[in-house]
């Protein structure tokens, strides 16, 4: 095939396009975050950033696009400071000691989508736990459906950082 055929884009490697962000969030609702969750999307930010400036370090589309869902993340986040003591009512930001019916305890805590962390038990506000516990009061006992079964929680501690 002649060169006359082709576009020069023709001969350059071909990069993935960046794939837009999609927000967590659904429509409407508000992009939470604890101060200590915001503070780390900060530093992250920083630290990709710093990275990006360095002579030796060529930007990769992951970093790219994490650069990018961290300044949407910042930009459009509502930070939540904790409520006032006492603590007796489990409100965003909260780490939540439960004890089941077999008298396990679990402490989870609610923060923003962004800092959701399965490892640590940390879970969005918008998840179906959060959301059974949210409101919910001290010595209070919510009920749950796992995908194991349904069980009942009771509340046993209520802490913010």
């Amino acid at each position: 095939m002649s060169k006359a055929f082709t576009r020069e884009s023709d001969d350059a490697p071909e990069g993935r396009p960046l794939p837009r962000v999609n927000p967590a969030l659904p429509p409407g609702a508000r992009n939470y975050l604890t101060a200590s969750g915001a503070q780390r999307l900060r530093e992250e930010l920083e630290s990709l950033l710093a990275r990006r400036t360095t002579a030796d370090a060529k930007p990769t589309p992951e970093s790219e696009r994490r650069i990018s869902q961290l300044q949407q993340s910042l930009a459009t986040a509502f930070i939540v400071p904790p409520p006032a003591p006492p603590w007796d009512q489990v409100r965003f930001g909260a780490s939540v000691t439960v004890r089941d019916s077999g008298g396990q305890p679990t402490t989870y805590r609610i923060v923003g989508v962004d800092e959701t962390d399965v490892d640590r038990d940390w879970v969005s506000w918008l998840s179906p736990i959060a959301r059974a516990l949210l409101n919910a009061r001290l010595g209070e006992r919510v009920r749950f459906k796992f995908p194991a079964g349904e069980t009942e929680l009771e509340i046993i501690v209520i802490s913010y950082e």
